[in-house]
């Protein structure tokens, strides 16, 4: 996630790059949405997606404007090299009196800021070639403290993330294999199960759960001490499971409401709810860390900010669509913390493949994720500690950094498997930072830098809608108030118990 400069790949067009965002936005964080949802309120709940999505479409534009600004650094990097490189090589050899005057003229020229070569013909030079990722804009915008922190929070983000998949995997085998009765029927029939209840014979559910996530690291946690990589086919494999599972839970909430079995009367406001579904409504828009590999390969981008607007207003529609079905399907007291596991129940659909397809789905699309993730966090923690010209003892790169990018996500499983509450605090602390901080900063710093060595009059070809700096303030006086907000919140409630 937070590399360095990459291959581009293959290129596609406008639309198929879409597609890919809403796929890339669209993942686990929104099973837990339906929860949230009737947690929180509809009517609060609505106002604060769709502000939280305008906030996210915002920092999004921050961000396409700074990988911009990064592709025009790395250009008119090259140029002075190429011009000392000319220069060495004209010193070198013997020149005329005539070859000095001509030279001095091109120096002065190529000295000039680069505004007045743009004026003379190069208009591309902020076009986005160049996959730079945010770590690499880190480093060229941000000082030293500035890179730290961006890392920090990245790993942070990370581990959150691997803590909910580790969880998620094990939740979901624990709650199809431990229901009673005819097979998993009776998983989301409203009956509460307590973590003490019987799950086979002398076997807790709590134990069964654990076992599932020793099972769970057992298998997949020594992809950590080697290199994983998404391959293409087995993208186009979890996408289409996650549509099928997603369409089919629309469906069906939308059948029973249809025939009068709607059980759910959500309220309008609960305010102590509002801070879960922060939480999560951050993590369901996060995007901004994978721009630089969905953006670039875009074959044209001269409309790329209204593309990302539209898939938004998608994203947000079937949001909305997915959350307000559950929410009116389903009583409040039923929904679960994984929205699948609500599809288990033989009232809802009699059909045992798909029952099971539901209940298990997040299995199968979290554990071809989970290795990439850890392997993504492991480099991160290399790239942070790394120092110019340095290499890692083997003990310490094969062994060091795979084992505590692998044992703090477990341990954190370990102790709870609230999955609502682990996508809140992942998306409200983290997810804050580099939803908003981050990429608020990388835009106000890249437009420093772009002043500074380009010229006060240049102007980037994909500058932000919101280019006054009043946006990039608010931006940040919203972040930290939420950090604030979310921290006093938590403090609070603890006070009560």
């Amino acid at each position: 996630m937070a590399g360095g400069i990459t291959d581009t790949g293959e290129l596609y067009s406008p639309y198929v790059g879409l597609v890919y965002m809403f796929n890339l936005i669209v993942g686990t964080g929104a099973l837990t949405m339906p929860k949230a949802f009737a947690t929180a309120g509809w009517l609060v709940s609505l106002v604060l997606l769709m502000f939280l999505g305008f906030m996210s479409y915002m920092t999004t534009t921050f961000v396409v404007e700074a990988m911009a600004a990064a592709n025009a650094q790395l250009r008119w990097k090259r140029m002075e090299k190429r011009k000392e490189d000319d220069e060495d090589e004209d010193s070198s050899s013997g020149v005329s009196d005539s070859d000095v005057l001509l030279q001095d003229g091109y120096e002065r020229a190529e000295t000039r800021p680069i505004l007045s070569v743009q004026r003379r013909g190069s208009p591309n030079i902020f076009e986005i070639t160049e996959r730079v990722e945010m770590g690499q804009m880190a480093s060229m915008f941000f000082n030293k403290v500035g890179v730290n922190l961006f890392y920090f929070c990245i790993i942070i983000y990370l581990y959150g993330d691997l803590a909910i998949y580790a969880a998620a995997v094990p939740v979901s085998l624990m709650q199809v294999t431990c229901a009673t009765g005819n097979h998993s029927c009776s998983v989301g029939d409203g009956t509460k199960y307590n973590d003490t209840d019987k799950c086979w014979g002398p076997i807790r559910r709590i134990d069964a759960y654990r076992l599932y996530l020793a099972a769970f690291t057992l298998l997949l946690g020594p992809f950590t001490f080697f290199n994983v990589q998404k391959t293409k086919y087995l993208q186009i494999m979890t996408s289409l499971m996650r549509w099928i599972a997603f369409i089919l839970m629309i469906i069906l909430a939308l059948i029973r409401i249809s025939r009068g079995q709607a059980e759910g009367h959500p309220s309008m406001a609960q305010l102590s709810g509002i801070r879960n579904l922060f939480g999560v409504c951050v993590y369901s828009f996060m995007c901004q860390h994978s721009l630089p590999s969905l953006i670039t390969p875009i074959s044209k981008k001269k409309h790329v900010n209204k593309l990302v607007l539209l898939d938004y207003i998608l994203i947000l529609a079937f949001y909305s669509l997915l959350s307000f079905t559950a929410i009116y399907c389903f009583r409040n007291d039923t929904l679960m913390d994984m929205y699948t596991l609500n599809f288990t129940n033989c009232e809802i659909i009699n059909i045992a493949f798909v029952r099971y397809f539901l209940g298990l789905f997040p299995v199968f699309t979290i554990s071809t994720n989970f290795p990439i993730i850890a392997v993504t966090l492991r480099n991160n923690w290399k790239t942070l500690f790394h120092r110019e010209g340095g290499t890692y003892p083997w003990v310490v790169d094969r062994i060091v950094f795979p084992a505590i990018t692998l044992i703090p996500p477990v341990l954190v499983a370990f102790c709870t498997h609230d999955l609502e509450s682990l996508v809140g605090i992942t998306g409200a602390y983290a997810g804050n930072g580099i939803q908003y901080l981050i990429p608020a900063f990388l835009a106000y710093c890249s437009r420093k830098d772009t002043q500074l060595v380009f010229g006060s009059g240049t102007v980037n070809k994909h500058l932000s809608p919101f280019r006054h700096t009043f946006w990039i303030v608010f931006v940040l006086i919203w972040g930290f108030s939420c950090f604030v907000f979310v921290t006093a919140n938590i403090v609070l409630s603890e006070s009560k118990l």
